[in-house]
């Protein structure tokens, strides 16, 4: 757990820095994002490792809390940073963005996504307060509804099809998963006993993104509701980045029955580097997550041969993924691989 818990609060302990000093602080946080988790990957050798399928980790829940609710401080002091009255140079303001959005991207979406995943009400709840707040909150329910039922399938808005570049899924995506979630919340909200209205979840989600916005507006004028959108955007193509990056090509078979197969270990692409994986809390181990939702992230198992492979770590591979060309190049023949 202490790999987990130093790799997700270095980033956050440096974000809060850089809002508060300034100076070279802005740099160092975006460096530890990008080339120091890169450089880690790639230059330390260390062999990824499998702990029991069983084993419990109590302190696994208490750091995504932690994350959790860290994440809240963060959108607030990023936010104030680009836009507040501080005295931070306009590149310090820039490189505090950036480096807001990778964090909520790569850091909050997979505490958000393990804490949708938690029996427990609070977790669930706390999980979709994040997703909210970065005007995503459908994708709770997408996840849950839509995706781990039809990952794999035209079904399923979030898993994208050979050849498909990143910009056509995205829109595809963002839209499809919105309606698709909001269709099956709606189903499931009409039936059994009536429910009050105001109890359908995307009337949580828009109320929570409401207030987000219109707090940084209230707060900071224009130039706030600006500089939280600018965020929260860039937040949520680092979502769609990795749902891209983890299901790219890999579709699950239509039986004779006309029902998709089950899930498998070849319906997701995974990654094997150490510290990224720790990073992400082990969201890289994505086969086992779809074909075990509920086991722990500590936890989660990889088996090379069984499971597709990246060639880079996630977050490299979503850069890849920004150019459609190179991206075809290095993953079709991959993708070819596994059909």
């Amino acid at each position: 757990m202490f790999l987990f818990a130093f790799a997700t609060l270095c980033p956050v302990v440096l974000l809060l820095l850089a809002v508060l000093w300034g100076g070279v602080m802005p740099l160092v946080a975006l460096g530890y994002m990008t080339v120091l988790v890169f450089g880690l990957d790639r230059l330390i050798a260390v062999e990824a490792k499998n702990r029991a399928r069983d084993a419990e980790f109590p302190a696994a829940d208490a750091l995504l809390y932690v994350l959790g609710l860290s994440h809240l401080v963060l959108l607030v002091a990023a936010v104030w940073a680009v836009a507040g009255p501080g005295g931070l140079s306009a590149l310090n303001r820039v490189l505090i963005a950036v480096t807001a959005g990778m964090i909520f991207g790569q850091v909050s979406h997979p505490v958000a996504h393990e804490l949708i995943h938690r029996p427990g009400r609070g977790a669930r709840l706390l999980g979709r307060l994040i997703y909210s707040t970065l005007l995503f909150g459908h994708h709770a329910s997408a996840h849950l509804l839509v995706h781990h039922i039809h990952v794999g399938s035209d079904a399923d808005p979030n898993s994208p099809r050979l050849g498909r570049g990143f910009y056509r899924y995205a829109l595809r995506a963002g839209i499809g998963s919105f309606r698709a979630a909001l269709r099956a919340e709606t189903t499931r909200h009409g039936r059994g006993q009536p429910r009050a209205a105001w109890r359908h979840p995307f009337v949580f989600y828009t109320g929570v993104a409401v207030l987000s916005a219109a707090s940084a507006g209230a707060a900071l004028g224009w130039a706030g509701f600006g500089a939280f959108l600018a965020i929260v955007i860039y937040a949520q193509m680092q979502i769609l980045l990795s749902d891209y990056v983890q299901h790219y090509g890999l579709r699950r078979k239509v039986l004779d029955n006309g029902k998709l197969e089950p899930v498998g270990p070849q319906h997701s692409w995974n990654a094997p580097h150490w510290y990224s994986s720790a990073l992400m809390v082990n969201a890289p181990r994505h086969s086992d997550h779809h074909m075990t939702p509920t086991r722990p992230y500590p936890a989660l198992q990889l088996q090379p041969g069984t499971m597709p492979m990246l060639p880079l770590p996630v977050p490299m591979m979503a850069a890849i993924a920004l150019v459609p060309p190179l991206w075809r190049k290095v993953m079709d023949r991959r993708v070819a691989e596994w059909a």
